[in-house]
């Protein structure tokens, strides 16, 4: 009988395999706890954000460019833009994910330090920019320490709003400034009907075909965590972001909020 050749690996098992044996571990979630017809709260939103984002850290890139058709490039380089930090600046982005707004903060220049409490988004970070794993909402920083604050699509996932604008407040010294992304709801009838059923539908179907299905459904459903933009603006100039601006982008696809720590 001639000798079976190996079964071939799936590009799960391939992806995980070039992680650190420790991020493997965490890419292996027994039970999904964020595939759930309710969205999770408190200490267990937490829980299911995190070992989400471990198990889809492999091929996050890929299946964000891909539903995206790249406007997220664009999204990234216009808060990096907007943040408007002199080149030598010392910028933390909070949930960093894989890197993508520290490089684009290295090409301007900036220095930046990735903080977040994926483990598996960290080990899979292509910026080679120093990485922390860290709760964004206690950060182990002292007060005033840096230039500038970046981070992408993340706020929907927070547990609170309120305490993570203080905390930016907190760790960015006086003049400096912030950039925060994340989904938005057009505001043209039409615009926000094609998002819903293209988030809500097709999403979700990428998502399955690339990646993880049931991380792709809670994402569009995430949405729901955010106040409306009103009061966004609202918390961030109370936290000490006077100026804070919003802006948006894509025809509303994509939020981007700025602003001066006071």
């Amino acid at each position: 009988m001639l000798p079976q050749p190996p079964a071939r690996s799936s590009w799960r098992e391939r992806r995980r395999s070039r992680l650190p044996r420790a991020a493997r571990s965490l890419c292996r979630v027994s039970e999904r706890t964020w595939d759930r017809d309710t969205l999770p709260e408190g200490e267990e939103k937490v829980q299911a954000v995190r070992e989400m984002f471990d198990a889809i850290a492999p091929r996050y890139d890929l299946v964000n460019r891909i539903m995206t058709f790249r406007l997220d490039v664009r999204w990234r380089r216009k808060a990096v833009k907007l943040l408007a930090l002199p080149a030598g600046s010392t910028v933390i982005d909070l949930a960093a994910g894989t890197g993508d707004l520290c490089i684009d903060l290295r090409k301007a220049g900036h220095r930046p330090i990735a903080f977040d409490l994926s483990f598996g988004m960290l080990a899979a970070d292509r910026s080679a920019s120093p990485r922390v794993q860290a709760d964004i909402l206690r950060l182990p920083l002292a007060d005033s320490t840096v230039d500038g604050a970046t981070c992408g699509f993340a706020l929907r996932n927070l547990l609170d709003l309120p305490t993570f604008f203080a905390e930016l407040h907190r760790v960015v010294r006086p003049g400096g400034r912030i950039a925060l992304l994340d989904v938005g709801v057009p505001h043209n009838r039409v615009v926000r009907w094609g998002n819903n059923i293209y988030f809500g539908k097709v999403v979700p179907k990428i998502g399955a075909l690339l990646s993880d299905g049931a991380a792709y459904r809670y994402l569009p459903k995430s949405v729901a965590y955010l106040p409306p933009r009103g009061e966004l603006v609202a918390q961030l100039r109370a936290a000490g972001f006077a100026d804070a601006q919003h802006h948006q982008l894509s025809g509303g696809l994509t939020q981007l909020m700025v602003g001066t720590r006071y």
